[in-house]
């Protein structure tokens, strides 16, 4: 085993690794560092560094890019990224669709705007 002294090395270097972890965004859990139960499982916490620091990083690094380049390239370019194609939001993604799914009320072009794609116009005004 491990002397009082080892352990208390090993807890401070966790305790070091946990705090640069929040620093930058990174919940503990996703680096196997021991002791941080704020999410129950690894998959809501990837989930949530993705929703909470790796797309909102992309986001400002999308406009700051958009800002640089469109006067080069005209007033109407605009860089983004396609949210969809995250692996880690896939369970959102089909819980929405489900949800969607099931709600009768909305219009074909409702439920399209609602998943975020643009409207079909009148092809897609009737109930979905």
């Amino acid at each position: 085993g491990y002397s009082p002294r080892e352990m208390d090395f090993i807890a401070t270097k966790h305790a070091a690794a946990r705090d640069i972890a929040l620093s930058f965004g990174v919940p503990p859990m996703l680096l196997g560092i021991p002791g941080d139960n704020t999410y129950a499982n690894f998959a809501e916490a990837n989930r949530a560094f993705w929703r909470q620091s790796v797309l909102p990083l992309v986001n400002k690094t999308a406009r700051a890019l958009t800002n640089w380049l469109a006067p080069a390239y005209g007033g109407g370019l605009r860089l983004t990224y396609d949210r969809e194609q995250v692996d880690a939001l896939a369970a959102e993604r089909a819980e929405r669709w489900r949800q969607l799914g099931k709600a009768g009320f909305l219009t074909r072009d409702e439920k399209r705007v609602a998943a975020g794609y643009p409207p079909l116009g009148e092809s897609g005004d009737g109930p979905a």
